[in-house]
């Protein structure tokens, strides 16, 4: 709007100014030579007086000016063109006159909207000595109407842009303020916690983006939201579990009369073993909690080889009470950048998770290689196997396949997520399919192999 102002008041100053300033010259051009006219009549005369100026201008017309006055040299008006109130006989002291007396050429022009006021005057010489002046006046209303005119014309256009301005500045405004009015209420309303509410803004310009970046980030929110309750639900209901099966437990060693020895062993280990579930549970989601942190150690060069053969080693009880057999190949120039926390956590959860849904006579085979810059980690078993509607869910918190199966064999829904994150935060990948037999599930995870790998 002040841009606008600003170009309003100029539209209406300079050309005024242009114009008057053309008006000045025209007019001191014009009344220059109408002076210099009359003073070449007189310019024959020894000495100016009444009667030889009236004959020597007799003959002279004044073009374009209002009034003549010649003067001696004390400044007394010896001829004056006008009828009325003529001036002849009295001394002026115009200005321009003055000048004149002096031997100069003086011009003046006014302007006070109603008529441009015009003076000029030049001496009148006789052999180099000044001997009078010739002053001409004129009092100009017609190019005062017409400059008025030209005002008011420029006045009216601009009252014109000035409307048109502000109208269209107040239907773009009303326009952008109703838009961001609109993506203002959305994001109060995401604030106070409506993360499905949208902002309905259209169009392609700025405004428009910012709308879709934000119902992007509401995207997210809700995703993070709906993830975030599904957590909090499910790990309630995961320690609310051995929780309730301990309180039972020991309600029915404390009602109980006369218990049999041997029954309060069988109650006191499963209180161990729901503790221990309830230990694990604990651990899993302090886990998570650390890597939702973005608490990452430092990466260093870890050979998987002796990292496998301590696991094999912590699990080879469990899989001989299951029945289950273990086999590994490692290379040993199979060395990742991660943390040995790291490997050990992935292979540790993935064979585990191998054994615990394998049946009798089963096994768990780890194969580890390098490949290119990156270290593979396969781990197949010949389980019962993942549907292909479950597969791309089971890296999901909680998520099971069989929940009554997981519980039975101990599980919490919380180990593949780990590996899984773990994985991924190392700039590595993890997948799961069938094996090419049909029969169980093959785990691949790719890590990046740290540079000079090769220990051979």
């Amino acid at each position: 709007m002040a841009i606008i102002i600003a170009v309003l008041v100029l539209l209406n100053s300079y050309p005024l100014l242009v114009s008057q300033d053309l008006v000045f010259r025209s007019k001191e051009t014009s009344m220059a030579g109408s002076v210099k006219m009359i003073e070449s009549a007189l310019s024959g005369l020894e000495k100016l007086t009444e009667d030889n100026v009236r004959q020597a201008l007799s003959g002279v017309e004044e073009n374009g000016v209002n009034r003549v006055l010649v003067t001696d040299i004390a400044g007394r008006v010896l001829y004056d063109t006008r009828e009325t109130e003529n001036a002849q006989g009295q001394y002026v002291f115009y200005t321009e006159v003055v000048q004149a007396l002096q031997g100069y050429d003086a011009f003046y022009c006014g302007y006070d909207s109603e008529a441009f006021l015009s003076r000029t005057a030049s001496p009148v010489v006789y052999r180099n000595q000044i001997i009078g002046a010739v002053c001409a006046y004129e009092y100009d209303t017609q190019q005062a109407e017409l400059l008025r005119s030209f005002q008011m014309n420029l006045l009216r256009i601009s009252v014109i842009i000035a409307l048109l301005v502000v109208g269209l500045s107040a239907l773009l405004s009303r326009a952008l303020t109703s838009r961001i009015t609109d993506l203002l209420q959305a994001i109060r309303r995401v604030r106070e916690g409506a993360y499905s509410h949208r902002a309905m803004v259209r169009g392609n310009d700025e405004i428009a983006q910012i709308a879709g970046e934000f119902n992007s980030l509401t995207d997210r929110l809700q995703t993070t939201e709906n993830a975030r309750r599904r957590f909090v639900s499910d790990a309630s209901h995961e320690l609310k579990t051995p929780l309730a099966g301990i309180r039972l437990l020991t309600d029915s060693i404390l009602q109980t009369e006369d218990i049999d020895p041997r029954m309060t062993r069988e109650f006191v280990g499963d209180i161990g073993q729901e503790a221990e579930r309830l230990s694990r549970i604990t651990e899993d989601l302090l886990r998570l909690t650390k890597l939702d942190s973005g608490a990452v150690e430092e990466a260093t060069a870890v050979p998987v080889a002796p990292v496998l053969e301590r696991v094999r080693r912590m699990l080879g009880m469990v899989a001989k009470d299951r029945g289950v057999s273990l086999s590994f190949e490692a290379s040993e120039d199979a060395v990742v950048l991660a943390t040995e926390d790291d490997v050990h956590q992935i292979l540790y959860n993935l064979i585990e998770n191998g054994i615990k849904y394998s049946a009798a006579s089963g096994f768990v085979h780890t194969n580890v290689f390098a490949e290119g810059d990156q270290v593979v980690m396969q781990v197949e078993d010949n389980g019962v196997g993942i549907s292909d509607e479950d597969l791309p869910h089971i890296f999901e918190r909680f998520y099971r396949v069989d929940k009554n199966r997981s519980r039975a064999v101990g599980g919490n829904g919380l180990g593949l997520s780990i590996v899984q994150d773990t994985v991924v935060r190392r700039g590595g990948s993890i997948e799961a399919g069938h094996r090419q037999s049909g029969v169980g599930t093959v785990f691949t995870v790719r890590l990046p192999r740290a540079k000079g790998g090769d220990m051979a």
